[in-house]
């Protein structure tokens, strides 16, 4: 498919190892990233991106659903958006309930869409670690979600992602364990209510 693969929330824009021509963007200027961008308030012309990634930056978005109709206006038909998220199985929960600074914030309100009085270019922060799950696997406000075909949602154990520290957390054990801590991530990923802890989410734009 014809057009871009962006980036929205690239950080140090690590992605470029992986698909070097994807355009790196962040809500804060970085001389390393290619643009900055807020989610709500995209610059890229109506139907000119063919991929959307979003690592860590769904449970950012207050407001799903004003961010979905600028991801809607930017993707191509068929156009993908791609989620990288907290998951909420029973480990998951342990971990960023006790370990991350960020809420879960499982019984807070999901507010779909920004009121009008909204500055969508300087937004309060903003986290609920729980937002992919709930929607993405509990189905919640799956209303809202009108326009979009849901190709993937795949919790993942990855042991491997918490023995690397993540984004900020000291590594907890030496890189030659990682193939192992691979091979058990793949067995105790069938069972996702126990040990998910990430989740991956494929959209995909109806066409019209």
């Amino acid at each position: 498919m014809n057009g871009l693969t962006v980036e929205i929330g690239s950080g140090m824009g690590n992605i470029k190892q992986v698909i070097p021509a994807c355009i790196t963007t962040d809500i804060f200027p970085n001389p390393w990233l290619d643009r900055q961008e807020n989610a709500c308030r995209l610059s890229f012309a109506d139907h000119s991106v063919a991929n959307l990634i979003l690592f860590d930056v769904w449970h950012h978005l207050e407001f799903p659903g004003t961010a979905l109709e600028e991801f809607r206006r930017v993707l191509l038909p068929k156009g993908r958006l791609i989620v990288f998220e907290p998951a909420m199985g029973l480990l998951g929960r342990l971990v960023y309930s006790l370990g991350h600074h960020e809420p879960v914030a499982f019984q807070q309100p999901v507010h779909w869409f920004a009121p009008p009085d909204f500055q969508a270019d300087d937004p309060p922060y903003f986290a609920a670690q729980s937002r992919a799950h709930r929607i993405f696997i509990q189905g919640e406000g799956s209303e809202h979600l009108v326009g979009w075909r849901v190709i993937k949602t795949l919790p993942l154990a990855s042991l491997a992602y918490l023995a690397s520290g993540g984004f900020s957390k000291p590594q907890l054990c030496p890189a030659a364990l990682h193939p192992c801590l691979r091979r058990i991530d793949a067995v105790l990923s069938c069972l996702p209510s126990l040990f998910a802890v990430r989740l991956l989410v494929v959209l995909e734009k109806n066409e019209g």
